[in-house]
C-alpha cells in the first residue's frame, strides 16, 4: 500500500464521529438505522463513508443525535475536499508517466493550459482539454486511432503520441468553434472549381477564403501550427458526423500546399466516414491504395487526367507558364508536379514558387 492510501484509510470520517457520539449514548447501530429510518446496511455504508451525508441525512441527524444540522454537512464537505485532493495525488502519482509524453510547453504556448507544471492540477487541466475522464480513455480515443493508419507503420518509433493526439484534439476544438453548414457531398465538389481559381490567383486572403468556401459546403478546414515530433503535414477525418481537413505549417511553398489540401478533400469525397488518414510530413511515399486515390485526385484536379500524356519532352520557364496558363492554375503547381514526376531536376523552376504565409489563420507554438 502506498503512502497515498495510507493517508486516505487513516483520515477521518464523519462516520468516526457518528460512532464515537452513539457510543457515548450508548445506542448500537441497530438501533440509530431504526431511529433514522434506515436499514442498517445504509447505516454501514454512512459510517464507512461510501455514503455521503446529504442535507437531508444531516437533519435527521440533528433529531436523532442532538448535534446541529451544519455540524456534519461541514464535516462531510471538508471529508469530501480532503479525499478529493488525495486522490487527485494518487492520480496524479499513476499518471505522471502519461503526464511525461504530453506537449506541456506548446499546450501552454497556445493558451490550453495553465496549471504549474508535474502537478495534480496540471492532469486535471490535460485530461479536460482532450475531453477524457482518464488516459485510459485517452489511449482509446485519440492513440488506438493513430494505431490504425498506416502512417504508424514506419513513424512509430519517431513520433510523440502525445503531439499527434494534441494535434487531432486542437482540431475537434477548432472544428466545434466554426459555423458550418450542413455537408453536402456534391456542393464540396463544385466548390473545388472556385477553389481552383484561389490557387491560380493565389490571393493575400487565400486561406481565410478558403476556411470560408469549405464551411459553406460543411467541410471544416483547420490550420494548427506545427506539433513537435509530430511529423504530420495534413489529416483528413469526420468527427461527429462533419468532415474535418487539418494542415499544418509545415509548408513552405503554395505547391506543396495546394496538393496536400486536394489530396486530403480527395480522402473526404472518395472514402468512408469511419477511415482517418494521416499524412506524414517526409514526402515519404504511402502505397495503400486509398492514398494513391486520394494523389490522383489531387493531380487530376489541379491540373487534368491527361496532365502526363500530353508533356513535351523538354521545358523551359516559359513553357511552364504556358502549361499552367492551358490547366488554369499556378506555375507552381506544374513545376511541383513535374519535379515529383522526375521529369525535371528539383532545382528548376523553384522561382515560380510562392511562399506560404499562414499567420493570419494559425495560432503559432512559441
Amino acid at each position: 500500500m502506498s503512502k497515498i492510501q495510507d493517508e486516505i484509510e487513516l483520515l477521518s470520517k464523519p462516520g468516526d464521529t457518528i460512532l464515537e457520539t452513539i457510543e457515548f449514548l450508548g445506542m448500537s447501530q441497530v438501533e440509530l438505522a431504526e431511529r433514522l429510518g434506515k436499514k442498517p446496511p445504509k447505516v454501514n455504508d454512512l459510517i464507512s463513508g461510501k455514503e455521503v451525508i446529504s442535507l437531508n441525512t444531516a437533519l435527521k441527524l440533528e433529531k436523532v443525535l442532538g448535534i446541529d444540522a451544519q455540524f456534519w454537512v461541514k464535516r462531510e464537505l471538508l471529508y469530501r475536499e480532503k479525499l478529493l485532493k488525495l486522490k487527485e495525488q494518487e492520480d496524479f502519482e499513476k499518471y505522471k508517466d502519461w503526464l511525461a509524453i504530453q506537449p506541456i510547453k506548446v499546450l501552454k504556448s497556445l493558451g490550453y493550459l495553465k496549471s504549474k507544471p508535474n502537478s495534480p492540477e496540471m492532469v486535471d487541466e490535460c485530461l479536460k482539454f482532450y475531453g477524457v475522464a482518464s488516459p485510459t480513455q485517452w489511449k482509446s480515443v485519440y492513440v488506438n486511432q493513430y494505431l490504425l493508419t498506416d502512417f504508424r507503420k514506419s513513424d512509430a518509433h519517431k513520433t510523440s503520441l502525445g503531439g499527434l493526439a494534441t494535434f487531432l484534439r486542437i482540431g475537434e476544438i477548432e472544428m466545434m468553434n466554426m459555423n458550418l453548414n450542413k455537408y453536402d457531398k456534391k456542393v464540396f465538389k463544385n466548390s473545388l472549381i472556385e477553389i481552383k481559381e484561389i490557387v491560380q490567383s493565389h490571393p493575400s486572403d487565400f486561406a481565410e477564403r478558403l476556411i470560408e468556401i469549405c464551411a459553406s459546403s460543411g467541410v471544416a478546414l483547420v490550420f494548427t501550427s506545427n506539433i513537435p515530433k509530430a511529423p504530420i503535414s495534413g489529416i483528413a477525418r469526420w468527427v461527429r458526423g462533419i468532415p474535418l481537413i487539418q494542415l499544418t505549417d509545415r509548408y513552405k511553398w503554395n505547391d506543396h500546399f495546394w496538393f496536400s489540401f486536394f489530396h486530403e478533400a480527395g480522402h473526404i469525397l472518395l472514402h468512408g466516414k469511419k477511415d482517418i488518414f494521416i499524412e506524414k510530413s517526409d514526402d515519404s511515399e504511402n502505397e495503400s491504395i486509398k492514398e494513391a486515390e486520394a494523389n490522383d485526385f489531387a493531380r487530376k484536379t489541379l491540373l487534368s487526367p491527361n496532365f502526363i500524356e500530353n508533356l513535351p519532352q523538354k521545358f523551359t520557364e516559359k513553357d511552364l507558364r504556358k502549361i499552367a496558363r492551358f490547366y488554369k492554375t499556378h506555375p507552381a503547381i506544374v513545376v511541383g508536379q513535374l519535379q515529383h514526376l522526375k521529369k525535371v531536376p528539383f532545382s528548376f523552376g523553384n522561382n515560380l514558387k510562392l511562399k506560404i504565409d499562414l499567420s493570419r489563420v494559425i495560432k503559432r507554438v512559441e
